[in-house]
């Protein structure tokens, strides 16, 4: 399969995504549901002046406070847990035995993501059924809603904001609607990508012509393009002290996920 990058973020989008949370200080966060709309009306002025067009601000009209989202911020637990535990609990043996299966049923694909972008098929495959059970479930939260409730929120709206313009952006490209679901920080797709994050390192790997991921193809493509900018060296090792072990960390922040995919990804391509 040939794949390509799709060529589609524009210059403003890049350098969006590089400026502080400060370019919208008009915009006044809030630890409550009372004050979202009214932050709405302002962001929405931020927005324009980004260069979100009508369908991205009419997305961020339409948003709602996502109660679940913030519940979900406030409990992450998981990562607190020991590697073993963690392990356990999100199915690490299922996994990479399900991993193990699906890179034998196809891998020329997987192959082709290696010779492009030079990580290897037990890094994606870890990363995808981690993320989503390997696509079996990728979220039930309006990501639109969760991701702007997130910019709104004061506790880390300087990391959110860029990914709610990234989020508008997709929609006026429309890669995604006000109503399409993700996870509840307002990840999409097979492998979550934040909104930010999917409109800079997006793949066209079908050659459909738009970047889809919900398309399993253009998200693993994606995920892979990201780890390669992200400074993800072909050749080298991804397991803890070695060269590439530190892009997994700019996947997920926490150490315990980092060395959990490290493990999973050397066992199915072993």
């Amino acid at each position: 399969m040939k794949i390509k990058k799709r060529n589609f973020v524009p210059t403003l989008g890049i350098c969006l995504l590089l400026l502080p949370a400060s370019a919208a200080i008009a915009a006044k966060c809030g630890n409550t549901s009372n004050g979202f709309n009214a932050w709405k009306s302002a962001f929405a002025k931020e927005a324009k002046k980004a260069g979100v067009k009508k369908p991205g601000l009419q997305a961020l009209s339409s948003a709602q406070y996502a109660t679940r989202t913030i519940a979900a911020d406030r409990n992450q637990k998981s990562f607190k847990y020991s590697l073993e535990k963690f392990m356990q609990i999100r199915g690490a043996d299922t996994i990479v035995a399900q991993g193990r299966k699906r890179k034998a049923r196809n891998p020329n694909f997987y192959a082709s993501l290696e010779r492009q972008y030079g990580v290897p098929a037990g890094v994606i495959i870890a990363i995808h059924g981690m993320e989503t059970g390997f696509g079996g479930f990728m979220g039930d939260s309006a990501v639109v809603s969760a991701i702007t409730t997130l910019a709104y929120d004061c506790r880390r709206s300087d990391f959110f904001i860029p990914h709610a313009i990234g989020a508008l952006k997709l929609v006026d490209q429309g890669a995604i609607t006000a109503a399409t679901k993700g996870a509840k920080h307002g990840e999409l797709g097979h492998t979550q990508f934040l909104p930010g994050n999917a409109l800079k390192y997006g793949v066209d790997a079908n050659g459909d012509g738009r970047v889809d991921f919900y398309s399993q193809a253009d998200a693993l493509a994606s995920t892979a393009n990201f780890l390669r900018q992200k400074g993800w060296k072909p050749g080298q090792g991804y397991q803890p002290g070695e060269p590439n072990f530190h892009v997994i960390k700019q996947w997920n922040a926490a150490t315990v996920y980092q060395k959990a995919i490290a493990i999973m990804a050397a066992k199915i391509d072993r």
